[in-house]
């Protein structure tokens, strides 16, 4: 008898305290809205490169012999940087000067045996018409010897060189990249989905590995009227600053700002469900709608629904009503 009744008593804590766990208040965690900068951009990737320059190539396919500049040295526009190979084409040179020079003395005695009647005036014609054929041939084969000389196109600093005694190019080929190292800019290329809200002067933030943790400033300077149909995407030029420690060939992360607020509401994702918050009030929740402006991975912009200081509920449990009492989880 007395076992039962110590078993009937053990039963009847277990269910109270069972009922007690039930019907307790769920525990949530709370974050406090706070404010801070909100910033809407579109995202873009792209390379520095000078505002002035230009590649420098071939015009003929042939062999490189001799290569003038270095990387960093100052040129002048037609002053020349590399030579290649024209053996066969100063040997093809010499052949057509030589017929020109052979058709110019047949015209001479043509023209001699005309002026004592032996010659008919048909045949100085042909003479003559052979004569300014093959000279215009050999003054054409002179021309393309400035073919193999690469010359600079304007004035600037070999910024790269990628030409090598020896080596056999083609016109496809750039030896030579020269500009001005100052002034800079990025090209970027932006989403056709985004670009109808990129701007001219617009305010540029840049991310480059190569400085871990800055943020650099740019400026919208140009945006390309016709994009890529291949790739869906627009080519937009970004003015850097003088004094930008970025360098040319750099890859950049670019957001291109759109809207930015200084004092936005923000609240951690976590706290959002279906489009509203929970905010706490006195041991009860509030369900809340909410509209949403910039979301990131650590803040969310509140537009309108939510103030400061106030108190929300995070990662809010399934079940969740408006008006229910919760507890602080310890």
């Amino acid at each position: 008898m007395r076992r039962r009744l110590i078993l009937l008593a053990l039963l009847a804590i277990a269910a109270t305290g069972g009922w007690v766990w039930w019907t307790m208040p769920p525990a949530v965690a709370i974050a406090m809205a706070t404010t801070g900068p909100a910033i809407r951009a579109v995202y873009a990737t792209g390379s520095v490169e000078p505002v002035h320059w230009a590649k420098v190539g071939p015009a003929v396919r042939a062999r490189i012999t001799e290569v003038l500049v270095a990387e960093g040295q100052r040129v002048t526009e037609g002053q020349p940087m590399a030579r290649l190979d024209s053996r066969e084409a100063q040997h093809r040179a010499e052949e057509a000067e030589a017929r020109a020079r052979y058709a110019q003395e047949e015209l001479a005695r043509v023209r001699t045996l005309v002026s004592r009647d032996i010659a008919s005036r048909a045949a100085l014609d042909r003479a003559e018409s052979e004569a300014r054929a093959v000279r215009a041939v050999a003054e054409a084969a002179q021309r393309r010897l400035d073919d193999y000389i690469v010359r600079a196109p304007s004035d600037g600093i070999v910024l790269r060189r990628d030409a090598e005694v020896g080596e056999v190019v083609d016109t496809p080929a750039a030896l030579f990249w020269i500009g001005e190292p100052r002034p800079l800019r990025v090209t970027s290329e932006v989403d056709e989905e985004d670009i109808a809200q990129v701007r001219e002067g617009q305010r540029v933030l840049l991310r480059a590995d190569a400085f871990p943790g800055q943020v650099l400033a740019a400026t919208v300077a140009q945006i390309t009227p016709k994009g890529d149909s291949t790739r869906k995407s627009y080519r937009v030029r970004l003015a850097l600053p003088d004094d930008t420690p970025l360098l040319i060939g750099m890859t950049v992360e670019a957001n291109i700002v759109l809207r930015e607020t200084d004092a936005a509401v923000l609240v951690p994702p976590a706290a959002l469900r279906d489009g509203g918050v929970f905010v706490v009030r006195q041991e009860t929740v509030e369900r809340r709608a909410i509209d949403i402006g910039v979301q990131g991975p650590r803040a969310v912009e509140v537009l309108r629904g939510l103030a400061r200081g106030e108190v929300v509920v995070l990662n809010p449990p399934a079940g969740l009503a408006d008006g229910q009492q919760v507890r602080l989880r310890p």
